[in-house]
């Protein structure tokens, strides 16, 4: 969905980090039971929605530390790859459940959208992306971001949550109205 609203409308999108747990450990952790049986509600009608993609959809059982990934994110943005990046690991993680915490898991990612792996995992292992990444949790926290996905349009909408491609044209419209 985003892809097209990239290509149909000319979007300019930017992925940011935000930690759903921040106290999650370097190894990773189960997911608590009450956080099990409140997904288990909506995991059938996000499993349709990517299947509608054309997508496949593996819903995780440990939450793993996302930490690294955000900051081989931004090296890829830094080599402006971001996108592409992102859109694999995304793919390694809700698509077939692999563990993007683990390097072999984001090297892999590297190489297929054409990126150094061995450059990508010293900067990240040497902390050249530790403070950028933490300045902008911090702040997507400030301007309000509780949850993934959170889609910001203009610096003013915010879309929450995986919604029907329709919203997004809702407010496009919106957002087009308002500049006249």
């Amino acid at each position: 969905m985003v892809a097209t609203l990239i290509e149909k409308h000319n979007a300019q999108v930017e992925w940011r980090p935000f930690y759903l747990r921040p106290d999650t450990p370097p190894e990773g952790m189960e997911l608590p039971d009450y956080v099990k049986s409140r997904a288990a509600q909506s995991h059938a009608r996000l499993k349709q929605k990517a299947n509608d993609y054309g997508m496949e959809m593996v819903f995780a059982t440990r939450i793993p530390n996302t930490r690294i990934a955000h900051e081989a994110t931004e090296y890829a943005r830094q080599k402006g790859k971001g996108f592409e990046f992102h859109h694999v690991v995304f793919g390694k993680f809700y698509g077939r459940g692999e563990d993007v915490s683990k390097w072999d898991v984001l090297r892999d990612a590297a190489l297929q959208v054409g990126l150094d792996a061995d450059e990508m995992q010293s900067e990240v292992e040497a902390g050249k992306y530790t403070a950028t990444v933490n300045a902008l949790v911090k702040e997507a926290s400030q301007i309000g971001v509780t949850g993934v996905p959170t889609y910001v349009l203009n610096d003013r909408y915010a879309i929450v949550g995986a919604q029907p491609y329709e919203v997004f044209i809702q407010a496009l419209e919106q957002i087009k109205k308002e500049q006249k």
